[in-house]
């Protein structure tokens, strides 16, 4: 087993060096040239070529990749080609945003679809769960921003039916206005957690089913357990390793669905803040924020594949006979 986290961690390292400078070439081939954008479209040729020598634009790209990775590692992403601000407190003030609402709306995911997933294989063949299948389907099939648009009409403070929480921005104090800014997240995690929460659903349902007819559901059911016991003590059991995988690849694929939300929402996360950047061609700012979501999505399957070995024991097994 710890051979295998060894191995995991230097392919983590690898990995995220060569996403490093992927990052960085593929933002080097696109068009158009930052240093005319900070000095103006009618600005002189000198005035464009000393602010490029400023920027370090005119050094060979291994010098300028050497220069930032080197500058990563120590915590330093470097500082704003525009706004001249280090980008590495922009990336802590957006991922304070970010990265709350992304854990909320999976407590929320959770709390959906576990729980329903398990009622409907429990009500197997009765109408609750043909209304459960049915509720799962509609809200995986919700896009993200008409979801968010019908909460907002629902809930939203001000112009909602039911005006109870705030519908745009974020508090300029941050988490020190622990209530604004919590109450300000509610309604997009809300969008995220209802819309995942439904996969979860679905997957909770069908792990369970396919279990509940194998032999181990046979055999608890005979040792004296009631259906219910057997699908919340053995069958949820059972089907926690693969569980855990999907709810690390969706964690995954959340991270990229909050860019709509936090749109929509106006938050100023690492999602609008990516959209932003990348219109204004700010490439130090870009890069920084993609390393960041590069390294997150790494460092979540990196534990995803910890977890689904010490949760399943053949795999243990399998690791430590290596």
């Amino acid at each position: 087993m710890k051979r295998m986290i060894l191995r995991r961690i230097a392919l983590f390292f690898a990995a995220l060096l060569f996403i490093s400078a992927i990052v960085f070439l593929a933002l080097r081939v696109l068009p158009g040239d930052v240093a005319q954008v900070m000095a103006g479209l009618n600005a002189p040729a000198g005035k464009v070529e000393q602010l490029r020598r400023d920027l370090g634009l005119n050094k060979p790209l291994l010098m300028q990749y050497l220069e930032w990775i080197f500058g990563v590692f120590r915590g330093d992403f470097g500082v704003s080609m525009l706004t001249g601000r280090s980008v590495t407190s922009t990336i802590a003030m957006r991922a304070s945003i970010t990265f709350p609402l992304i854990f909320l709306g999976l407590l929320i995911a959770l709390a959906i679809g576990i729980p329903l997933g398990c009622l409907q294989v429990l009500y197997s063949g009765k109408s609750l769960q043909g209304f459960l299948r049915f509720c799962a389907i509609t809200g995986g099939s919700i896009p993200a921003l008409w979801g968010g648009m019908l909460l907002i009409m629902i809930f939203g403070k001000g112009i909602g039916l039911v005006g109870i929480f705030p519908t745009q921005g974020f508090p300029t104090d941050g988490w020190c206005d622990f209530a604004s800014a919590f109450s300000s997240l509610i309604l997009p995690a809300l969008t995220v957690g209802i819309i995942v929460g439904s996969g979860f659903m679905r997957y909770t349902a069908a792990s369970l089913e396919q279990i509940s007819n194998s032999d181990i559901a046979l055999q608890s059911l005979a040792c004296g357990m009631t259906k219910k016991q057997m699908i919340w003590r053995v069958g949820l059991r059972l089907a926690l390793p693969q569980l855990v995988s999907v709810i690390g690849l969706t964690f995954a694929h959340m991270i990229m669905g909050v860019m709509v939300i936090e749109n929509l929402f106006s938050l100023p996360g690492m999602g609008m803040g990516l959209v932003r950047d990348v219109g204004l061609r700010d490439l130090i700012s870009v890069q920084g924020n993609l390393f960041m979501l590069s390294a997150l999505f790494l460092l979540v399957g990196f534990a995803i594949d910890v977890l689904h070995r010490l949760l399943d024991s053949r795999l243990s097994q399998d690791s430590s006979g290596e």
